[in-house]
């Protein structure tokens, strides 16, 4: 039995269990459906050596061969990641286009007892419906944007405003990156995998209330924004968040924590601003991290290369509607920000 989806919402009210990706671990790991597990009926390497029989020797060999390794993967995932679920588990099964692979694990899982389903289209639906969302659709709720110069904990602000059952929209959580050449925070995820997150996210917005976005360019590390919602944002009324340089500096130094404690990471980031800050500043900040005068060199990061750019990005976005400051940056400063914004946002919605 297949299941036809026509919208990404309905992935999340269907009844079933667990959805479960079928496809090589490689295919996962490039993107798939939130919440899905992967049980590769076909290794990276087994799938290329049978699409080259496929291709090179014979279609029927090719069949013959991927069905005996389905089997054995399938009889793996069944005395392994699946041995405990009983008769009244209902999985939904996926492949790249909804095809061999979902349906031969599928009939394997129906003959045992369970009442499985296989996505109609597979993979490609599931993406056809993600770019909808984000390249076709108009973005859903109107957006209020973040603003302020770089320090001035945007990303703290959030996450008070979301325990405070504000809408918001966290870009740079969803990429995994802080937005900045210094914000790198492990691997991000891929573009598509990305567009996965930012729709499911998406999708779940009420469109009667404001979402809090914060400002960004239209690349976060090396991800791109769909052109509706940076359209979107460029517009978007801004509240801008002010406080003083020594104050944003200490904060740096306490958001980059995992930098300073790697000092040769920091140098290696600073490496790649020779180009915008020539060799003397650069050979200034790398002397800097040596010293541990770190507080010193968030100072020159701020003054020579983050604000400069934030005027510029700036002088081409909305207008501000509200600015809420702080002389310090503490946890108790910032929770007080949130509370300042939540303020400006409700004064803004009703007027």
């Amino acid at each position: 039995m297949s299941f036809s989806l026509t919208h990404l919402s309905e992935l999340t009210s269907a009844r079933f269990d667990t959805i479960i990706d079928v496809r090589a671990p490689s295919e996962f790991a490039e993107d798939h459906v939130p919440g899905a597990i992967n049980l590769p009926v076909l290794s990276d390497a087994e799938r290329a050596h049978v699409g080259t029989i496929y291709v090179q020797d014979n279609p029927f060999k090719a069949r013959k061969i991927g069905a005996a390794l389905v089997a054995r993967n399938a009889a793996l995932h069944l005395e392994g990641p699946l041995q405990a679920f009983d008769g009244g588990w209902q999985p939904l099964v996926y492949c790249w286009r909804g095809g061999q692979r979902s349906g031969s694990f599928a009939s394997i899982l129906a003959q045992i007892g369970w009442r499985v389903e296989t996505l109609d289209g597979g993979y490609q639906t599931y993406r056809r419906l993600v770019s909808q969302c984000l390249y076709r659709a108009p973005f859903p709720a109107p957006i209020v944007l973040l603003d302020g110069n770089t320090g001035t904990a945007k990303t703290q602000i959030l996450q008070h405003l979301a325990a405070m059952r504000v809408q918001v929209l966290d870009l740079e959580g969803l990429a995994h990156h802080r937005g900045s050449v210094l914000g790198g925070q492990g691997g991000q995820p891929s573009q598509k995998g990305f567009e996965s997150r930012l729709a499911e996210r998406v999708g779940r917005l009420d469109p009667t209330r404001p979402v809090v976005v914060e400002a960004e360019s239209s690349r976060i590390g090396r991800l791109n924004l769909p052109p509706r919602l940076f359209e979107a944002m460029k517009t978007a009324p801004r509240i801008e968040v002010i406080a003083p340089l020594a104050a944003r500096a200490a904060y740096l130094t306490r958001a980059y924590v995992d930098l300073v404690v790697e000092p040769g990471l920091l140098a290696k980031r600073l490496e790649r601003l020779r180009g915008l800050q020539g060799h003397a500043r650069v050979d200034n900040w790398l002397a800097l991290v040596e010293a541990g005068a770190l507080q010193d060199l968030a100072v020159e990061l701020v003054t020579h290369h983050y604000d400069p750019r934030y005027a510029k990005t700036r002088a081409r976005a909305g207008r501000v509607v509200a600015r809420v400051e702080a002389s310090d940056l503490g946890v108790a400063d910032v929770e007080a920000l949130a509370r300042d914004v939540s303020d400006q946002l409700a004064m803004i919605s009703t007027g």
